[in-house]
């Protein structure tokens, strides 16, 4: 078991220095208000919360579970210490870091003289680049210590969700842990050893990031269920019914499907769809802001995708994948053809090639479409990758079909790459330059 310094006795602190006590660390809790600091010494919670009185209470009782507001004392009998305190909104939207600031400088400076390796774990929420650009550059001022060699500093961040907190706790969904070295992340997987959950260990950046992906998403669908419900009361319809069904569905509604950042969505069902609900939404003076952005947002990815080739300064693109999705022939409202439209419109030298789209096999509303909207669009098919890839200054990858990942990075030796499907998760090798749409 570890003995463990919690800084910051508030919600976040108070739940995790009575939880980890629970799990049988040694832990001393640090905030800069005696009050709360006498609440823990005197067995009581600084915070209401369903069972956390009775946890505090039992953790004191037992000599797992004690409070100061003496730093250094704390940092000595502890060989790893939790950064909980707030980070408020600033008038601006930004972070009010001094917080977090003023923590580590005070933990900095009682590691100034403190031998052995301590770990110092940022849980706090707080954006990415945080941990090394506040947190490190403050711990190193103050101790005269170098992070990663005579310290650690990990980000863990809390998913903590006040009413179900002690819940949320002791049974997570996963432990996120980020880190440089291998020793610091062991230190903080340590504390977790006795819960059943999954641990993630990844990148400082990346943990910090990941709580805010989870709280972004968690606020679009309250917005998204809201909006629902809002067109179902217009028209008679009972929204917690339908939302009820929508939620059964695990494989593409409550899953991982379309959760991957990449290009734009498209097809006959998603934009046209979206489009009916929004309208009808106006009709009946139901505002859904969410819905009608949704669409916008999807407009944007394609610009920046245009943008993005625009930039390079070179004319002649050569155009992998035509329609919405791979291994389909259906260009409608593809995104794909959308950025082929303004290419054209800029006046650039495009060579397209999608195995899957040709003259000759295209039937019925697809070959209407093409007839009815883009007819020129053949004049721009080659009949095959390698001819596309070599006609083009930039390459760009629409769709990653099974035959485009079968090329390998050496079919594009000397392109400027434009990746809208990821078919390389970093840049090829001896490539002009590499560019994914958002990673």
């Amino acid at each position: 078991m570890s003995a463990v310094s919690v800084f910051g006795l508030g919600y976040v602190g108070c739940v995790s220095a009575a939880c980890f006590a629970r799990e049988g660390h040694a832990v001393v809790g640090v905030d800069v208000a005696r009050t709360k600091v006498d609440l823990v010494n005197a067995g009581k919670s600084t915070i209401v919360e369903e069972g956390i009185a009775e946890l505090v209470a039992e953790q004191v009782a037992a000599g797992r579970l004690r409070a100061t507001t003496d730093v250094g004392d704390a940092v000595r009998a502890t060989a790893l210490s939790l950064v909980c305190v707030g980070t408020p909104s600033r008038a601006n939207g930004g972070l009010d870091l001094r917080y977090v600031e003023r923590v580590c400088e005070e933990i900095g400076a009682a590691l100034r003289d403190k031998e052995g390796y301590h770990v110092v774990v940022i849980r706090s929420t707080v954006l990415p680049g945080t941990v090394h650009g506040v947190a490190v550059p403050a711990l190193e001022r103050t101790s005269g210590k170098t992070a990663g060699v005579d310290f650690g500093v990990a980000s863990n961040p809390e998913f903590l969700r006040e009413g179900t907190s002690i819940k949320d706790f002791l049974e997570p969904p996963f432990t996120l842990i980020g880190a440089d070295e291998a020793p610091t992340a062991d230190a903080v997987a340590a504390l977790y050893a006795g819960l059943d959950a999954p641990v993630h260990r990844v990148a400082v950046r990346v943990a910090e990031m990941v709580k805010y992906a989870c709280n972004c998403f968690h606020g679009l669908k309250v917005a998204f269920a809201n909006e629902i419900g809002n067109v179902c009361k217009a028209l008679g319809v009972d929204s917690h019914e339908v939302m009820r069904v929508f939620c059964e569905d695990r494989k593409l509604n409550i899953s991982p499907a379309y959760l991957k950042p990449g290009f734009a969505f498209g097809g006959s069902c998603l934009p046209k769809d979206l489009r009916a609900v929004t309208h009808r939404a106006r009709e009946l003076d139901v505002e859904t802001p969410v819905l009608r952005a949704t669409l916008e947002s999807n407009r944007l990815q394609v610009q920046r995708a245009f943008d993005m080739i625009v930039r390079t300064g070179k004319r002649r693109i050569g155009m992998l994948g035509m329609s919405f999705k791979p291994g389909t022939d259906d260009l409608r409202e593809s995104p794909l053809v959308s950025l082929i439209e303004l290419m054209v419109g800029k006046g650039l030298e495009l060579a397209i090639y999608d195995r899957d789209v040709s003259e000759a096999r295209l039937i019925g509303s697809n070959r209407e479409y093409i007839e009815g909207e883009i007819p020129h669009i053949w004049s721009l098919v080659r009949p095959s990758a390698a001819e596309v890839i070599a006609h083009g200054e930039v390459v760009i990858v629409g769709n990653a079909t099974g035959e485009i990942r079968a090329l390998g990075a050496s079919a594009f030796r000397g392109r400027h790459v434009i990746d809208l499907a990821r078919l390389f998760a970093a840049a090829p090798p001896d490539t002009a330059g590499y560019d994914g749409i958002c990673w």
